[in-house]
């Protein structure tokens, strides 16, 4: 059973299952032409939101030492946004620090319901950001307990290294956080790159 919390925007009750701290285990699995990189990591994610209609989002992950008493490396941070797609009118702040100049179109159920899309489930927009000078924005939609995204936009730094797309697949099962994630890097077409499975830490 999910409980809602005090204060949560309508439009985010169809992602209200990812609200909290999830920590657990994952294999980074990844091949760069006839070479393989497999390392076991730790992660801890965090969904959080602020009354405003998206989650915040940031996941810290460390590699596990090659050798047993040794210390946690640290691997790569990121943090973004999960929302509902849908325009941006009166009724939301904008852009930058303007405040709205109406009330909200999407105050209870039956307005969010508005937004379900053709397949029975609510687009998204996610935007991650990454130390190491990539940008990506997500597409994709939520259905129930899972959620598919696929990049529309991936944004590089001239010192980052090469990135072109991604896929990431989260679900909740048997109260766990299940999710994989597919890149095309360093030259490589679409390809399996890391999962990890989460359990609710708070």
């Amino acid at each position: 059973m999910i409980e809602l919390p005090v204060g949560l925007p309508a439009e985010l009750v169809p992602l209200s299952w990812l609200l909290g701290v999830w920590e657990g285990s994952g294999v980074i699995d990844y091949t760069i032409g006839d070479e393989s990189v497999t390392r076991e990591f730790g992660q801890r994610v965090s969904f959080s939101h602020d009354g405003l209609p998206h989650l915040n989002y940031t996941s810290y992950t460390w590699l596990f030492p090659a050798e047993e008493g040794g210390d946690p490396v640290p691997l790569t941070t990121e943090t973004g946004y999960w929302r509902l797609a849908r325009p941006r009118g009166e009724g939301d702040p904008g852009p930058a620090m303007l405040p709205a100049s109406a009330e909200s179109a999407y105050t209870d159920a039956e307005q969010v319901e508005a937004l379900r899309n053709a397949d029975g489930g609510f687009d998204l927009e996610v935007p991650i950001v990454h130390p190491d000078g990539v940008t990506e924005l997500y597409l994709g939609q939520v259905k129930g307990p899972r959620i598919d995204l696929a990049t529309d936009a991936v944004i590089r730094t001239s010192g980052a290294k090469p990135y072109a797309a991604a896929t990431r697949l989260y679900g909740l099962v048997d109260g766990h956080l299940l999710w994989a994630w597919d890149i095309a890097a360093l030259g490589q077409d679409l390809r399996t790159h890391a999962s990890a499975r989460l359990a609710k830490a708070d």
